[in-house]
């Protein structure tokens, strides 16, 4: 169970920053800011990136310690 209760925490995670950056890009745009508000959406992408790169890299040292390479 405590597995699955951190895929769940990941995936809202990943969903709380999606859902922040989406409203922070609107109210960009709506003043006229259109560069910040890109700026602002690859920020975040790059965030959600590095933290699957974390995940994925957890993931392979899983996969290496059970074959044992």
């Amino acid at each position: 169970m405590g597995e699955s209760g951190m895929d769940v925490d990941f995936i809202f995670k990943i969903a709380a920053i999606g859902i922040l950056v989406a409203v922070l890009n609107q109210l960009l745009v709506r003043s006229g800011r259109e560069e910040q508000a890109m700026m602002t959406t690859l920020a975040g992408l790059v965030v959600v990136l590095m933290i699957l790169v974390r995940r994925i890299s957890e993931l392979f040292e899983l996969i290496k310690t059970l074959f044992r390479f």
